[in-house]
């Protein structure tokens, strides 16, 4: 069954087998690759790995390259279908919702430093990545820009600013004057923290390069290849694509957001599907560049419950991007589009007419702790939970996930040590999100 890529929901359709790329600038600047062929006859493989994005084309390549164990990638559409070649392009220190005040406040000062720490590994790994594999993924300059949309969430950047201190980051603080005059001019800024190692890429060139990596690695890709029924038992799982048989040892689900209705016990009901929407302005002139007080290509995004992240693309584009639609069968609404608009004329009041050529949307997923999993029980794995920020650290997830089938040790860590929480009266998640954005808008305008 194939659907308009806009209407899609993890919640309500079985599955997301649908037809070619999401409409996103990304897609633009290549000439999109020919998918690799669906199995034609029964196979066998020590591990399979349903969803071809980052999470699992990554997972692949480190089980092949770093422990020589065969793996197939399975995806139903294109690699990249998903989330990975849908979003903005991030590559940040960090994932999940929760600040590293929270997490020292729920499991101690050495478990927050060790995520911190494997937050960090994160990012230095995808530079290496894209370093020692030649990806041109139009990586730009470095630094994250976190903006305050009010006094209150000033002071609480200058907290923030002071915790990371004690982790060993390094964060500068930026009055409203500092950021206009080296950064934006953004009026709606109370000031900023800037972080050095954040940085933005064009994620379909970046997904694209990891494709390379695993297929030179020996890994078998197979696109077109939606996952019908998954049978488990004597341990072995025989995986069900086109009428034809996968089997293997160790299972792998890598989808995020995008995983199967129904896929395994170990995931069903454990997280929320969250719609992300983004527009690409046309290129600027000189003069609505200078207008708009730009002077960075560094990532920024704002202190808002729901946040306004952007930044300024190298043929001189404005990508600008925020939460969708709670009901994807509504995501086709103007409403959305026009809130993006609007958030984008608010910053930078100069851009109220401008038009844009590129508008999309995709699925982010959240966990009901705030967390990403990566998990490996009973030969059954999954990486989910990045809640929007997954970028870099489904580098750092791949990797673990890797050691763990691999049976080597990984750090002790909530990450990768915890399941999935199950979500409590799933059935009414939408409802629920639906009450909490309503709430989130109220806090955003009273601060």
């Amino acid at each position: 069954m194939t659907m308009n890529n806009n209407h899609y929901d993890p919640l309500t359709h079985m599955n997301c087998q649908a037809s070619g790329y999401a409409p996103s600038y990304w897609a633009s600047t290549i000439d999109l690759p020919t998918p690799n062929k669906a199995p034609s006859n029964d196979t066998h493989f020590e591990v399979a790995i349903i969803g071809g994005g980052f999470s699992g084309l990554l997972t692949a390549y480190y089980l092949a390259h770093h422990h020589n164990i065969s793996c197939c990638v399975l995806e139903a559409n294109q690699v990249g279908f998903g989330a990975s070649a849908r979003n903005a392009g991030f590559v940040l220190k960090g994932s999940g919702r929760l600040s590293y005040p929270q997490m020292a406040n729920k499991w101690g000062m050495d478990i927050c430093q060790g995520i911190y720490d494997e937050f960090s590994e994160a990012v230095s790994r995808v530079e290496s990545l894209i370093s020692d594999h030649n990806i041109d993924c139009e990586p730009q300059a470095k630094g994250y820009l976190k903006v305050a949309h009010n006094q209150k969430a000033m002071q609480n950047l200058r907290a923030q600013a002071n915790f990371l201190q004690s982790l060993g980051g390094n964060a500068q603080f930026l009055t409203p004057s500092e950021l206009e005059q080296s950064y934006m001019l953004n009026q709606q800024a109370f000031g900023a923290m800037r972080l050095p190692d954040g940085f933005g890429v064009n994620p379909l060139k970046l997904l694209l390069g990891y494709r390379d990596m695993a297929i030179k690695a020996g890994v078998t890709i197979y696109e077109n290849s939606l996952v019908t029924h998954v049978e488990s038992k004597n341990k072995q799982h025989r995986l069900s694509v086109n009428n034809i048989s996968i089997t293997a040892k160790t299972l792998v689900y890598a989808g995020n957001a995008y995983n199967n209705k129904q896929s395994h016990t170990l995931i069903n009901n454990r997280y929320l599907p969250i719609l992300s929407s983004i527009l690409v302005t046309r290129p600027l002139s000189e003069e609505e560049l200078m207008l708009t007080g730009l002077k960075t290509h560094q990532v920024t995004m704002d202190t808002r419950t729901l946040k306004y992240y952007y930044r300024l693309l190298p043929d001189k584009r404005i990508l600008f991007g925020g939460r969708g639609a709670v009901f994807a069968k509504h995501q086709d609404s103007p409403v959305y589009l026009n809130n993006l608009k609007q958030g984008l004329a608010d910053i930078f009041p100069s851009l109220t007419k401008i038009e844009h050529d590129y508008y999309w949307n995709g699925f982010i997923a959240a966990a009901l702790d705030d967390m990403p999993h990566v998990y490996l029980n009973n030969n059954v794995g999954y990486i989910l939970g990045y809640c929007g920020a997954g970028v870099s650290f489904s580098a750092q997830a791949a990797y673990r996930m890797a050691q763990l089938v691999a049976q080597k040790a990984v750090p002790n860590l909530p990450l990768y040590q915890t399941p999935l929480p199950y979500l409590p009266f799933a059935s009414f998640r939408r409802f629920g999100q639906l009450a909490y954005y309503q709430y989130a808008r109220v806090k955003d305008k009273l601060g």
